[in-house]
């Protein structure tokens, strides 16, 4: 089933099991999920899935690629970054009896579950999220590490505990 554009949402009637979709995003979906996700430009993203269903449980396993550009944490720079990340979700239908205020607990082996309202499933979603959990937390450029100076932090090497050891040894009576 292959799809051209990056299709949000895909109804349960039409997912087949063995289903193959290749999700890409365009100009105007990569700038609303750039903006979403803090990104300065996303150049690329698109998404190879196979899906495979056992009633209403659809698992969707693949690769989601992209190019992009993050800002640095130090300077506000423009990092660049290229993804190619593997994912392995499960859509179950959404729990009854419970509130939508109520907390769903979740095993350790449901944490790439997501819920699905019986109807559809939004691939695209699941396919951003899983982007957005591949970004490094933290960009550097190559001027980071001397802004960071200037400002006034110190490198991980000079907070230690052991370069305040030192510190103390020369000040130490008798040395």
């Amino acid at each position: 089933m292959p799809l051209s554009r990056f299709q949000q949402r895909l109804s349960l009637g039409e997912i087949r099991d063995g289903d193959r979709i290749e999700l890409v995003a365009d100009e105007g979906a990569r700038a609303e999920i750039a903006q979403r996700l803090g990104l300065l430009a996303l150049d690329r993203l698109e998404a190879h899935v196979a899906l495979s269903r056992d009633g209403d449980t659809i698992e969707a396993k693949g690769r989601v690629k992209a190019a992009l550009d993050q800002a640095c944490v130090a300077t506000g720079d423009p990092v660049r970054a290229h993804v190619d990340e593997a994912f392995d979700l499960r859509f179950i239908p959404e729990p009854t009896g419970t509130s939508p205020d109520e907390e769903v607990e979740l095993s350790d082996d449901e944490l790439d579950t997501m819920f699905h309202d019986g109807k559809s499933i939004d691939l695209a979603a699941a396919v951003t999220d899983s982007l957005a959990l591949a970004l490094d937390p933290y960009p550097r450029s190559a001027a980071a590490d001397a802004a960071l100076r200037e400002a006034g932090v110190l490198s991980e090497e000079e907070a230690s505990p052991f370069a305040a050891l030192a510190a103390l040894k020369g000040k130490l009576p008798g040395e």
